[in-house]
């Protein structure tokens, strides 16, 4: 895969492309931004662009993705190439100071068969405390041959002494046409559904990629009966709902689903754009609902969700909090029930 084909991200690109043209190339970047948008990605690609075996000219410094090296870091058998990347088999996935000997056991040693020794860090944020320690002695007199790639989702996470060695570039979801686009011609869909998966992703093109469809549209429709009107006026519904969900550990799915509904709600109240909408396919219902809801209470309910899904692992009662959400819900969509 040539690096111009990375979808978005066209700053990185021109900074990185640069940085080759005009012999720049840094002993070390922090690629960083949000989960799931491009960023390990376009560290392989920059790696296979600075030892690609293809000149390339008089055109913009590219890696070809067919010669002998760019399949090898594809492969991640590349001689000159090291993928770290925290063991995401454990409960809580950490990179260990071994990891970091390895690389140093390597560097000393000039490449084998290309310009640059590359080291892919991957989640660097999660680099143990003494691991990050002895990664920063390296990067404090990196080889003259030698091309750090730390990538990360939390760049705060780093020590800051980690970060200062580092050029810093900070990578932003692409546009949700760019990601509707890769879509449809990735994974052959029609534009209805690249639009929808585009929407759950927010711009995070690796989730759109692999979110499931069938599974997605499922959930839309089983989470759909939570926020309908005539459900939320019963109180027993709601009760028996909260419990069941609870129970089979579904709280904070439904709370996902429900906070997109009613954003989506508060947008058509809003008089916005259907293109803006998740459940753009729902507008009709969307609308009917629209001529009752109170706005300020529903906002103040998508505060509410954010909030449990914010400090949803310190022991929170799920079970509760979905119940009085619910109940709020029904206080703002409910032309019959009573004003909070």
């Amino acid at each position: 895969m040539p690096f111009n084909q990375l979808i978005g991200h066209d700053r990185p690109k021109a900074i990185l492309k640069a940085s080759i043209l005009h012999d720049r190339v840094a002993h070390a970047y922090l690629f960083h931004g949000e989960e799931g948008i491009g960023k390990k990605l376009a560290a392989i690609l920059f790696a296979q662009t600075v030892n690609c075996e293809t000149p390339y000219g008089d055109q913009s410094p590219d890696a070809c993705g067919t010669c002998r090296s760019c399949l090898q870091i594809e492969a991640r058998t590349h001689p000159d190439f090291l993928l770290i990347e925290p063991d995401r088999e454990l409960a809580n996935p950490q990179i260990k100071i071994e990891q970091v000997r390895q690389l140093e056991e390597q560097i000393v040693y000039r490449p084998l068969v290309s310009p640059w020794k590359v080291y892919l860090i991957d989640d660097a944020d999660r680099l143990t405390q003494g691991a990050a320690n002895a990664l920063l002695k390296t990067l404090e007199e990196p080889a003259a041959h030698s091309l750090f790639l730390l990538v990360s989702s939390r760049p705060s996470a780093l020590p800051t002494t980690v970060r200062s060695r580092c050029q810093n570039i900070r990578f932003v979801p692409p546009a949700r046409v760019q990601v509707e686009a890769a879509l449809i011609t990735q994974r052959n869909l029609p534009p209805d559904d690249a639009h929808f998966l585009s929407m759950i992703a927010q711009g995070r093109i690796g989730l759109a990629l692999r979110t499931d469809l069938a599974e997605a549209r499922k959930q839309q429709h089983e989470f759909s009966s939570l926020t309908d009107p005539a459900t939320l006026r019963s109180i027993a519904t709601i009760l028996t709902a909260a419990e069941s969900l609870h129970k089979s550990d579904r709280a904070l799915e439904a709370l996902e689903w429900m906070e997109r509904w009613g954003r989506d709600l508060l947008l058509v109240r809003l008089g916005a754009d259907p293109d803006h909408l998740l459940n753009r396919d729902r507008l009709p219902e969307l609308q009917r609902a629209a001529a009752s809801v109170q706005p300020q209470l529903l906002a103040e309910v998508l505060e509410e969700i954010q909030a449990v899904e914010r400090h949803a692992g310190r022991n929170l009662n799920l079970q509760m909090a979905l119940e009085q959400i619910l109940l709020h819900l029904r206080d703002a969509v409910t032309s019959t029930a009573p004003a909070r």
